[in-house]
């Protein structure tokens, strides 16, 4: 249902922006820019991302069905069973939906893009074998959702990429940022969705594994700062991620021919279902990406930040970070519509500026709640996303607040 306004919303503010500017201001070409957008959104939908979507989802669901006959799924389950029990009540103890969870949680985590998307739509699968009402979101998939929106990475390796290609001085300074961050965004969208769903957010079981998480994060970011220059922390991301995207096809084989599994076959099983899952999401992809595309046309992205930068004039606070915020706007609603306007950002105040800097936080922050709502639901047939979205929205404003705050923290 919340799609349904949102898609709504888009079209109809997309229109009356551009009456105004053709009546009032005379644009003669506003709403030629809005049918481009359509069209070309449209077929970027299927042609750039549906299709080679049908690759990846073919090779990392034939690679999981291997990892599910092996055992592996059900050895993850057990490993974090009694914190994921905390989470989501719903999920039947050591059943293979919390493997599936934890495996794509831990693609995202280390900014395996190619390996994410796949593993998410079989968690979300795995996820509705346990939903009772197969057209609404359940409690589970939605805090899955939540958690996946808040875009908790370790190594931003994309955006530390990026900065070195626009030759920043130092590609990775805007690593500790986006790892606070993000993880802001993670425990804000966990603690919003645990309140609603009253789960028992002060167990010791859940104190227990966000402490120890957050241990974690603070061990490696002081040995990163401490033990590594930028170069070396820039070779760790690229060559860890890497190794774990490599590591977990070779581990599942391992695992199935100890348990002599055919492993061809299994993989072939697992393939067959990866384009028929692909062919699925692009009803649901086109919908949503051109909704977006027709808003971002529209210009309602650029009156949004001037009214921005007038109230925080008026308030007299630094304005500085306004010239970042369309990197934040376009974040919920677009990975590769917030990639670009990150990169546009770095181009137009140089990479090392604040502006450049504070645009890869954001981009880094959070991830595309629409997007994924869009696809994850859809993948699964789910029509009634309930609070879904604004629970995800509210993550993601969290990241926002978060990225400001570490930004001018560390840069001043």
């Amino acid at each position: 249902m919340a799609l349904n306004y949102i898609w709504i919303a888009f079209f109809l503010i997309a229109f009356v922006i551009a009456l105004i500017r053709l009546v009032f201001f005379g644009d003669t070409e506003i709403f030629a820019h809005l049918v481009s957008g359509m069209f070309n959104s449209s077929k970027s939908s299927v042609m750039d991302i549906a299709l080679p979507l049908v690759g990846n989802m073919a090779l990392w669901l034939g690679i999981m069905n291997i990892g599910e006959k092996a055992g592996a799924i059900n050895f993850l389950s057990r490993l974090v069973g009694p914190f994921f029990s905390k989470l989501f009540p719903e999920i039947p103890k050591n059943h293979p939906a919390t493997g599936q969870v934890l495996m794509s949680f831990s693609a995202n985590m280390m900014g395996l893009d190619n390996a994410a998307t796949p593993l998410g739509l079989k968690a979300i699968d795995g996820l509705q074998e346990l939903n009772p009402d197969k057209e609404t979101a359940s409690n589970a998939q939605i805090m899955y959702l939540v958690l996946l929106t808040s875009g908790l990475q370790i190594i931003p390796v994309t955006i530390i990429a990026q900065r070195a290609i626009l030759n920043a001085h130092d590609p990775t300074d805007v690593l500790i940022p986006c790892m606070i961050a993000t993880y802001v965004s993670a425990v804000a969208g966990m603690l919003l969705v645990g309140i609603k769903q009253k789960l028992k957010l002060f167990d010791p079981v859940i104190v227990g594994w966000l402490g120890g998480i957050t241990l974690f994060l603070a061990t490696m970011v002081w040995f990163f700062t401490t033990h590594l220059s930028k170069e070396q922390i820039s070779l760790f991301s690229k060559v860890a991620s890497n190794l774990l995207l490599f590591l977990v096809p070779v581990v599942f084989i391992i695992g199935g021919l100890a348990k002599k599994v055919n492993i061809f076959e299994a993989f072939i099983d697992g393939a067959k279902r990866g384009f028929e899952t692909s062919v699925k999401v692009i009803p649901y992809l086109v919908a949503m990406l051109v909704g977006i595309a027709v808003f971002r046309a529209c210009g309602a992205l650029d009156y949004m930040n001037d009214g921005l930068r007038w109230v925080c004039n008026e308030l007299g606070l630094d304005t500085r970070f306004v010239d970042a915020m369309p990197v934040a706007y376009l974040k919920p609603l677009s990975g590769s519509g917030s990639k670009g306007m990150m990169i546009d950002v770095m181009k137009t105040f140089k990479p090392d500026s604040f502006a450049g800097r504070l645009g890869c936080v954001f981009n880094g922050s959070s991830d595309t709640t629409f997007y994924i709502v869009a696809l994850y639901f859809g993948s699964v047939g789910i029509k009634k996303s309930r609070y879904a979205i604004p629970a995800g929205l509210f993550a993601d404003f969290a990241g926002i607040i978060a990225a400001i705050f570490v930004a001018y923290l560390f840069f001043g």
